[in-house]
């Protein structure tokens, strides 16, 4: 994954207020206008950020409509083998007891030689797993019947037999090789893996979703199974690394028949268990800063967060050019009329000075980004910020001094200033040492280093100031695991070893270290190869081989339908892999810092910043209101319901949602990722600068969904000062924007852009500094050999003599031989030990 192929899509075609540009003519005219209306009429998104999506739509995503044939293919196994065993009788009508005992057979049918055979009973056990659709009348029948069937084959250690079926065909050479030579792979090279990840699957999420009506023993299996999956039990490793190795290894083409989109859906769905979901997270830190003996947090993130509101987007070059030409035309019209009223007077009306109008007047009067309502919009077309100041028409000089007219409503509605600010304001401390550092340079003429407590000889309003900064000063985890950590490396010996906690983002970290680059690399090569705007290359790695049928379609709604469900797979591999790597970055980062760091590290040498920035260098609103989804053939309406005649008119029409779900928490977690990646990284930032995000980002803003807002004004925030005074100034209703729903540090003048020459953009210095402190880091805590230089030597002789030495088992046999050639051979000078060396 080379850099200039990502930079090249982002920074050509694009002017500096965002839009793309094109040739002109009538028709590029048209089809600005059209994205112009498009934008302003952008309603707002009901969207509610979760850990997932509903276990409906979490469970229809696992299947591709080309694997539709296979749930009949399931039942008919399943019943064949049923049938001998039950005598007439239906699975919903046995007992617990017999229900078990049937899974028993299975369990140990699978473990027969042959490969037919053992398919079979797979696919009768995932029948199982789907909720025996076929006894049931509704979707609520086949999803109770599913969870009560994956409880009870968890009980009889299914998923234990599985582990070993999945592992044997990881490791088979034979299906590899034969898939590397074929020319095209489809469906049924992966038939087998696929049946195993499905049931894998349909088990962990199940019993990941926790319900109000589940009973005890299930909440029980529940808690069981999340530490099995989360502890070095499989091979010594946990089972997420596992599917790590089956992500690398299709990346490097050893095995390219692997079904991928269930290898990324089952990693991330067993992490998001092992580890916990955002919610979880959130407790988490809660606990760790009572640890620390740390003030709680200021505010619960995750609810400022839902109770935010959705800003306007701000305007595009197409509707400044339109709002422009309709105030000249109501202003002229308005003049003339104004004259008029004044020629009985004189003919020449007294003029007035000029009257500069600040670009902020607007908002004082009024905030734009707290009204939803489209009538405002229409109702004050002056309240839009033009982004061209200064010069003003001469001929509406006298227009300017006018009293305004008056209100349509009554003032108590226009004024809508917001209630407060969302967040509260943060401090670090190096931000108290460096303010008390430039004051005391000031006024005193010296400095005290990192002393935050003497005030003496500055002025009161510099004590009023510290006092404020202390009351909003934060201390982060992170600040206190990274002083602790150079405490530890100044003083080994006299502190000791650290006792580090098993957590199960410490395994999991441990697990992946000694491959984490392969492992980063591997997710960002699928990301790239699903996201929309790659395009096809030869070398790139084909990620539909478990969506592309045996047989090509050759009617145009079967061309259709299969299209639709391309579309639909790459979303679900984004949705997967951005969920994925974000619960990975926010649980090592708590974890601890270095974790959090050589991983974001990773992705940063990767080119994972340009390419979440090619990836949002699309028309961002088709994206998320795509409609690649047949709801007559989503799981489990399709084992339930008639299957009603497919036209090109009904996929054309797809469902009536206002937006894709998936896509949305797509573009979230990318920009949180994004956000996480750069956030206090000096060289980081710039490259977002050098990259030219901000138009990219800007066009984002079109989506009125709160939190995708939020976090595209987060990186707008960072780089504002330098994108230069001009880019500020014509981008007022973002900067306030970013004032209303960001959280401020007191003494950041991210507004401003002062003493921006200071800081030079060193990348490799930052980077190598970072990756000295990490190394150290790992080479401290996880290197076997670690603190060789400071092993104490052991000079009694009884003891030496006395350590147990591991000896090969056929020592004993030649014991004799190796006496003779090792002691007795040897000539012995032992007056050479008495000698000076």
């Amino acid at each position: 994954m080379q850099a200039e192929d990502m930079e090249v899509p982002i920074i050509n075609n694009l002017n500096d207020n965002g839009d793309r540009q094109k040739p002109k003519g009538k028709d590029v005219f048209k089809d600005q206008q059209k994205e112009s209306e498009s934008s302003m009429e952008s309603p707002n998104l009901e969207f509610e950020y979760g850990d997932s999506d509903t276990i409906t739509a979490e469970l229809s995503e696992l299947y591709s409509y080309t694997e539709e044939p296979e749930f009949a293919l399931n039942r008919d196994y399943f019943e064949e083998d049923f049938r001998s065993h039950a005598r007439g009788r239906r699975w919903t009508t046995l007992t617990v007891d017999e229900q078990k005992a049937y899974v028993m057979r299975l369990l140990d049918a699978l473990e027969v030689t042959d490969q037919d055979k053992r398919l079979k009973v797979a696919r009768a056990i995932l029948y199982l797993a789907q909720g025996v659709f076929d006894e049931c009348d509704t979707e609520v029948d086949v999803l109770h019947w599913s969870r009560h069937n994956i409880f009870l084959l968890y009980d009889m250690g299914i998923f234990t037999a599985l582990l070993e079926l999945l592992s044997m065909e990881i490791d088979n050479s034979q299906a590899c090789s034969s898939a590397v030579r074929k020319p095209a792979i489809s469906l049924a090279d992966s038939t087998e893996l696929r049946v195993l990840l499905s049931i894998m699957y349909l088990m962990v999420e199940t019993i990941r979703v926790q319900t109000e009506d589940d009973r005890p023993e299930w909440r029980a299996a529940r808690e069981a199974f999340k530490n099995e999956l989360g502890s070095p039990l499989y091979n010594g490793e946990p089972f997420a690394l596992l599917l790590f190795t089956m992500v690398t290894k299709f990346c490097s083409m050893n095995a390219p028949h692997f079904p991928m989109k269930k290898v990324l859906l089952l990693l991330w769905k067993t992490v998001l268990f092992t580890l916990g979901g955002f919610e979880e997270l959130q407790q988490m830190k809660v606990r760790a800063r009572e640890r620390l003996s740390l003030p709680p947090l200021p505010e619960d993130s995750i609810k400022v967060v839902r109770a935010m509101r959705a800003a306007s987007p701000p305007a595009s070059a197409m509707e400044l050019i339109e709002q422009q030409q309709q105030q000249k035309r109501g202003r002229r019209s308005r003049r003339s009329a104004f004259v008029d009223s004044l020629e009985g007077d004189s003919p020449f009306p007294k003029k007035q000075p000029l009257v500069k109008q600040d670009s902020l007047d607007t908002y004082n009067e009024r905030d734009p980004f707290k009204n939803d309502d489209p009538r405002d919009e229409e109702e004050d077309p002056e309240d839009t910020d033009s982004g061209i100041e200064g010069e003003v028409d001469p001929l509406d000089r006298d227009v300017i001094i006018q009293p305004p007219p008056p209100p349509l409503r009554p003032s108590t509605e226009r004024v809508n200033f917001p209630k407060g600010l969302p967040w509260a304001p943060k401090v670090r401390e190096k931000d108290i040492e460096h303010f008390l550092e430039t004051s005391r340079n000031k006024f005193i003429g010296f400095t005290l280093g990192n002393d935050t407590e003497t005030l003496v000889g500055l002025p009161r309003p510099i004590h009023e100031s510290v006092k404020t900064l202390k009351q909003h000063k934060y201390v982060s985890v992170s600040e206190i695991q990274i002083k602790k950590e150079e405490e530890l490396l100044q003083c080994p010996l006299s502190l000791g070893e650290e006792e580090v906690e098993e957590t199960p983002a410490e395994i999991l970290y441990v697990g992946m270290l000694p491959n984490l680059s392969q492992y980063v690399i591997a997710l960002l090569k699928l990301l790239l190869a699903a996201a929309p705007t790659s395009k096809a290359k030869t070398d790139s790695i084909n990620i539909l081989a478990d969506v592309l049928p045996e047989e090509m379609p050759i009617t145009v709604l079967q061309s259709m339908k299969l299209g639709i469900d391309v579309n639909r797979h790459k979303e679900i591999i984004v949705k997967a892999i951005s969920a994925l790597l974000l619960l990975l970055l926010k649980h090592l980062k708590l974890n601890h810092i270095y974790q959090f760091e050589i991983v974001s590290q990773h992705l940063v040498f990767a080119n994972c910043i340009p390419l979440i920035l090619k990836f949002f260098n699309q028309n961002i609103m088709s994206y998320i209101s795509a409609k690649n989804s047949i709801c007559v053939l989503d799981f489990p309406h399709c084992v339930v319901h008639e299957m009603p005649e497919l036209t090109a008119e009904s996929l054309e029409a797809g469902d009536n949602n206002q937006f894709c779900w998936r896509n949305l928490f797509s573009c979230i977690n990318l920009l949180r990722i994004l956000n996480k990646l750069t956030k206090w990284k000096h060289s980081r930032t710039m490259m977002l600068v050098v990259f030219k995000s901000a138009p990219i980002l800007k066009r984002a803003l079109k989506v009125k969904q709160a939190m995708m807002q939020l976090y595209v004004l987060k990186l707008l925030k960072i780089q504002t000062k330098y994108l230069g005074r001009q880019w500020r100034k014509s981008n007022m209703k973002t900067m306030s924007a970013i004032y209303q729903k960001v959280r401020h540090r007191l003494n950041d003048d991210w507004a401003y852009g002062n003493d921006i020459d200071a800081r030079p953009w060193d990348f490799q210095a930052e980077e190598c500094a970072l990756r000295e402190s990490i190394e150290k880091f790992n080479s401290r805590r996880y290197d076997m050999n670690k603190n060789g230089d400071f092993t104490p030597v052991d000079n009694c002789l009884q003891s030496v003599l006395g350590q147990r030495v591991e000896l090969p088992e056929d020592f004993h046999y030649s014991y004799e031989m190796w006496l003779e050639r090792e002691v007795f051979s040897q000539p012995i000078q032992w007056e050479g030990l008495l000698q000076n060396p």
